[in-house]
């Protein structure tokens, strides 16, 4: 008899000594795409509700958003009751989805493709499927209590309504990133959890600590998401598709691409950061700054989730090689210990359970890492499990501090009088995260422990891991359930009470439902760990989890051996703390530290080179951008050739009557010489004034050429322009005090001078370059070709600028615009100025 077969008896958990075969799955059930509606239905129907398909998953990914918006004005009009009204958004979500269970259950998918850019063949597509369902379904479940939860919690809060408006955002761009098959998709609601979760973190944004945390948590976590928009455009290029579903479809050819390493870096960067692995994980407990409805979404169902739930979608493309295990498995590991030894470390209930959330991050990567059937399925229990037990702590914690003004576990006990539903919730959720039997909790665990049994030296080295870990976590669990509620009363900041229905019913609720699905393993295997498991492994994933005790099965022992090492951990905890502490003080330096300190660099080398660049001083402004003007000029004409026609004089006699140089009439010569006689007035000028008046004889002489050489309209702007740039320019330098003259040492006068010659030298050779060249008429001949017919229009330079170059005009207007904006502010704060001087005396 083999390892496996040996140990399919897994106490309450029987596998009828059979494992999960592999078939192939149901083929999926695709959707047509329509423009921009989907064209043929399917004969699903959203229980209850009677929307098609494509609605219903339209639904779940966008009402949220439409829910945000009007949010504020709900809790205006409602008050006190907008939570209760709210909460339904999330709930209809949750229902509309449970019509997809039978769907999913039977081995089906279902894909809903929008067309978002048709012109690019992009498509706002959305794909359910065993994965994404379970992640959407809990997702909505419990931020329905969220929200409920949240409209006692924050009750009379100015602004709670801003709050439920970034809380259902929050919402939406999970449930759009587990819903989206696009890469671009999953990438825009991937940064969207990012942003939503600064705000949710630095909600209360007069303390400095909130504030760090939000922009603690945005740079990290967005660093990951640049990882994921270059791993997304990168598998785009490599398999010719953006949806993930077609790239699942093609197997693993990926793993066999020489980028494959770099397509692998990309997408663990991107979930680690999300989903906290060391030692990118010290922004998560600092997120507790958050309130704690943010903190109970945050770290059961949300934000920390999107990395596990990725690398869960990229297993089938990028998983089963040896990189990929040794990676995840190891920093699975050991962010599984660390999370876990840091939560004993804490007194506070708040980071206590964010260290926990650490720790069961590790365990799911670890999980996905192993990649057997058991150890998917164990992954996906154990992702409800988690969730349903660490929303309802979080909650409870919430109510503890809201009710006695403390969460340090050191200055409460004996609350279990006082506030009973409390306790009843607390309960119902540590026995999960203990593992007891009859709780979700225990069935995960011994998934888990299945899945690493009977194998070599690195699967007993990653079974000692687990039991560990999860000994940790319960001595956590026993601590949170324990010394809050149990022994002698300790007097608290406030009299300490029930809270209200609306902050209990998650708990109760919650805890509930762990206990329910503990005692109907049977309903969790066919509906949780099966799909999940086939949609990560694209294969069909049986279990057959029952109620079935034998004390025989070594995975019985093995918990029970984790149930005592729990209590031996909730015994000793004082000592392990202090033990922990003296450690920490001993390094001195955190990643946390180590943070700061790169984001102190990162603010001195910024305002270092902004000090260099940003001097303040206008001239070095004008120097840098002509200097690079003339080397963008000369540097293409070097390096191309661009000056060989000039080697024979020849040649230039020959560009000279091909110009009609040599067929100027007299008055044509004339307005030449107006011209330059106009430049020549402007150099040596000795005021300011006749200085903008030559400037202007100038402008007007190059109106003149347009005129002469057949471009009225444009010789028209051209004079207009000046007309305006004399007046406006005179107008400005008799409002500022400025003297009447400019003086400046040679030395500048030099470096501009050169300057200046190089930039017209510059533009002068390469015009002489263009027209000694043979004219390239097609463009022209498609304006006039088009002009009429197309844009309606006679005159092909208004067309041009209108139609054509819409948006170059559009810009060049918008510049002086802004240009007049600045001018007018600078003359009105320099009025202000002057009447505030004359005022003083």
């Amino acid at each position: 008899m083999g390892p496996q077969s040996r140990w399919a008896a897994s106490g309450f958990g029987w596998h009828n000594g059979q494992f999960p075969q592999k078939s192939a799955l149901a083929s999926p059930v695709l959707l047509e795409r329509g423009a921009p509606f989907v064209k043929v239905r399917l004969g699903i129907v959203a229980k209850g509700l009677g929307l098609d398909t494509q609605t219903s998953i339209a639904l779940a990914a966008l009402a949220p958003f439409v829910a945000a918006v009007l949010a504020p004005a709900i809790h205006h009009l409602l008050g006190r009751l907008s939570g209760y009204v709210l909460a339904l958004v999330p709930l209809g979500i949750f229902y509309v989805l449970l019509g997809f269970v039978d769907t999913i259950a039977a081995g089906n998918s279902v894909s809903v493709a929008i067309g978002w850019v048709p012109a690019y063949g992009l498509d706002l597509s959305f794909h359910l499927d065993g994965l994404s369902l379970v992640f959407a379904l809990t997702i909505s479940g419990i931020g329905a209590l969220i929200v409920l939860y949240s409209g006692a919690y924050l009750a009379g809060h100015r602004h709670q309504g801003r709050f439920f408006a970034f809380i259902l955002a929050f919402m939406g761009a999970m449930l759009g990133l587990v819903l989206a098959d696009s890469l671009l998709a999953l990438f825009l609601f991937w940064e969207l959890t990012s942003v939503t979760s600064f705000l949710l973190i630095g909600f209360d944004h007069a303390r400095q600590a909130a504030r760090r945390a939000a922009i603690q948590a945005l740079v990290i976590t967005n660093i990951g998401g640049m990882a994921l928009l270059a791993g997304a455009v990168l598998v785009h290029q490599l398999t010719g598709s953006w949806e993930m579903s077609a790239v699942r479809a093609m197997g693993q050819g990926l793993q066999e691409h020489a980028l494959y390493g770099v397509v692998l870096a990309l997408f663990v960067v991107a979930a680690f950061t999300k989903s906290a692995q060391v030692p990118l994980h010290f922004w998560l407990p600092n997120a507790m700054e958050a309130p704690t409805p943010v903190s109970a979404f945050l770290h059961s169902a949300t934000m920390v989730q999107a990395g596990v739930y990725l690398l869960a979608r990229m297993t089938p493309v990028l998983g089963g090689t040896t990189v990929w295990t040794m990676l995840l498995v190891g920093f699975g590991a050991v962010t599984l210990l660390w999370g876990a030894l840091a939560a004993i470390k804490q007194t506070d209930l708040k980071q206590m359970l964010a260290q926990t959330t650490l720790a069961s991050l590790g365990l799911l990567v670890l999980l996905i890492g192993l990649g057997s059937t058991y150890a998917i399925a164990a992954m996906m229990i154990y992702f409800v499990a988690h969730a349903l037990y660490k929303a309802a702590l979080f909650m409870v914690v919430g109510a503890i501090d809201h009710e006695t003004g403390t969460r340090d576990i050191t200055a409460l006990g004996g609350l279990a009088d006082k506030m009973p539903v409390s306790f009843i919730g607390a309960a119902l959720a540590a026995l999960s995260m203990v593992g007891l039997p009859l709780t979700v909790g225990y069935f995960a665990k011994e998934e888990m422990y299945l899945g690493v049994m009977g194998g070599d030296w690195q699967l007993i080295a990653t079974l000692v891991v687990l039991v560990a870990g999860n000994a940790l976590l319960a001595g956590v669990a026993l601590l949170v359930m324990i010394r809050p509620f149990l022994g002698e009363t300790v007097p608290t900041p406030k009299s300490a009470h029930e809270a209200p229905v609306a902050m209990l019913a998650g708990p109760i609720l919650l805890g509930g439902l762990g206990v329910v699905a503990g005692v109907m393993p049977d309903g969790v295997g066919v509906l949780v760990a099966e799909p999940g498991g086939a949609a990560i492994l694209g294969e069909t994933v049986k279990t057959h989890l029952t109620l079935v005790l034998d004390i025989a099965s070594p995975l019985l022992w093995l918990s029970a051996l984790t149930w005592a090492l729990g209590i031996l951990v909730y015994r000793q905890a004082d000592t392990m703390r202090t033990l922990l502490r003296r450690v920490d003080h001993k390094l001195g330096w955190n990643a946390d530290k180590v943070f700061d300190a790169a984001m102190f660099g990162l603010i001195r080398f910024a305002g270092a080179v902004t000090r260099v660049l940003h001097h303040g001083r206008l001239e070095l402004y004008l120097v840098a951008v002509f200097a690079a003007m003339g080397l963008a000029l000369f540097v293409p004409m070097l390096t191309l050739n661009g000056l060989a026609w000039m080697s024979l004089p020849e040649e230039l006699g020959q560009w000279s009557n091909k110009v009609g140089l040599g067929s100027l009439r007299i008055y044509e010569w004339g307005v030449v010489v107006l011209a330059v006689a106009g430049l020549v007035a402007v150099l040596l000028s000795r005021t300011r004034l006749v200085a903008i008046l030559s400037l202007g004889v100038q402008g007007a002489a190059l109106a003149l050429i347009f005129l002469l050489f057949g471009a009225p309209d444009l010789a028209f702007t051209q004079l207009m322009v000046e007309v305006l740039a004399v007046v406006i320019l005179t107008f400005v330098m008799t409002r500022l005090r400025l003297d009447d003259r400019d003086p400046r040492p040679f030395e500048d006068l030099a470096r501009d001078g050169m300057l200046a010659l190089f930039c017209g030298l510059g533009v002068a050779l390469l015009l002489m370059q263009v027209l000694s060249g043979t004219l390239d008429t097609r463009l022209s001949d498609l304006f006039t070709a088009t002009s009429v017919p197309i844009a309606h229009g006679h005159n092909i330079v208004n067309v041009i600028l209108v139609d054509y170059r819409g948006f170059d005009t559009l810009g060049e207007i918008s510049v002086v615009m802004g240009a007049g904006l600045a001018i007018l502010a600078l003359l009105r704060r320099r009025k202000k100025v002057d009447a505030a001087g004359k005022a003083a005396p």
